[in-house]
């Protein structure tokens, strides 16, 4: 008699069935949905939170509170990240995407990594898991490059603890041959260590934001998990306005919500992002010049007990040019777990999240994205 299938763990449930209920919920109240206010996105200043003084890191902390019980959307400015490094890494995507050839992108497929780092083509994945049984569902047309935390791209040095996200004590990083393209992986070096040092800063930020000791998140961001991404969106070959009554039928990258704590992103362009508003209407993302998009993901959401929600977004390039984006999604040791703040319980709002591995939980949201996850 063959044994019988074991059960889904609670982290599996909570990152596929939860995240997808989520996910559907969001998108399903969406269809009538109209704007009774302008939906903004804040411009945040952070230049101030580098001061010694706490009384300007606590009003910078203020504002992101605001932007996250509203928007879950906002942009910074005054970052510190150099524009060389900026402009590096946009140029670096631009490479791998137009100077690697195919069979040197298929050798570091997705699909031979188990933590999904490499080379991603548009027809691997589904970035909404959902998509891959919808009914006439656009097929997604970006093409990618992923990697994560690796000590050596961590100007700290790291702690010697870094584990991967199922807890191996490896390093689950694939590179292009230096050959291939000479100074691609410097490039990256350069951009991660400053978006990685700025993710820790805004972690400060955010504990401040939420009452918490400043430096409530230091322990847990000793040997992140901080994966990262190369995007290339090809031009629409129809372009389309934003209708919310019309189907796209292309679609950059699907509807969805980010897994860790907080996305960081670059941007070639300005247009392509769209944001689900509170209301449920979609809503194209404005630009700020020398700028970062920052928006709350799924575990400050589970950490918040829902007072920082989780935004949904999309990407639609909507214009005949090439676009190019770098989003660097910031988490805690994949060693840690995520349970609720004590001071986001009260007896007429219990814990809406059961606790979870980080490392595990993000693994199987990005297991239920592949075509065979």
């Amino acid at each position: 008699m063959a044994a019988a299938a074991a059960a889904p763990s609670a982290t599996h449930s909570e990152a596929r069935q939860a995240a997808q209920a989520y996910l559907n919920e969001r998108l399903a109240n969406g269809h009538d949905a109209k704007l009774a206010r302008p939906f903004t996105v804040p411009d945040i200043n952070i230049a101030p939170s580098f001061s010694s003084n706490i009384s300007d890191r606590k009003a910078v902390a203020a504002q992101i509170r605001d932007a996250c019980t509203n928007s879950g959307f906002f942009h910074i400015t005054g970052h510190g990240v150099p524009k060389e490094a900026r402009q590096a890494i946009i140029n670096a995507a631009k490479r791998f995407t137009k100077e690697l050839p195919r069979p040197k992108k298929e050798s570091l497929h997705v699909k031979n990594s188990k933590y999904f780092r490499g080379w991603e083509p548009a027809d691997y994945t589904y970035v909404n898991p959902g998509d891959w049984s919808a009914e006439n569902a656009a097929p997604e047309t970006k093409e990618g490059f992923n990697w994560g935390y690796e000590a050596g791209l961590d100007p700290t040095g790291g702690d010697g603890q870094y584990r991967e996200l199922d807890g191996e004590d490896v390093n689950g990083n694939v590179w292009p041959a230096e050959a291939d393209l000479p100074g691609f992986y410097d490039a990256v070096k350069q951009y991660y260590a400053e978006v990685l040092q700025l993710a820790r800063h805004l972690f400060r930020l955010f504990a401040l934001s939420l009452d918490l000791p400043e430096n409530y998140f230091d322990a847990m961001t000793t040997h992140p998990g901080g994966i990262a991404r190369l995007l290339y969106y090809p031009p629409a070959k129809d372009p389309q306005p934003l209708d919310p009554n019309q189907k796209d039928k292309e679609i950059g990258l699907g509807a969805h919500s980010d897994y860790e704590c907080f996305t960081i992103l670059l941007c070639s362009t300005a247009s392509g992002l769209e944001i689900l508003s509170p209301e449920n209407v979609w809503v194209p993302a404005p630009a700020v010049e020398e700028s970062f998009v920052i928006n709350v993901a799924d575990f400050l959401m589970r950490w918040t007990n829902g007072v920082y929600r989780s935004t949904v977004h999309r990407v639609v390039n909507r214009t005949t040019n090439e676009r190019y984006s770098i989003p660097f999604f910031f988490s805690i040791n994949y060693d840690q777990t995520v349970e609720t703040l004590p001071s986001c319980i009260t007896a007429d709002n219990p814990s809406k999240y059961p606790p979870v591995k980080a490392g595990e939980y993000i693994l199987e949201r990005l297991k239920a994205t592949a075509k065979d996850g």
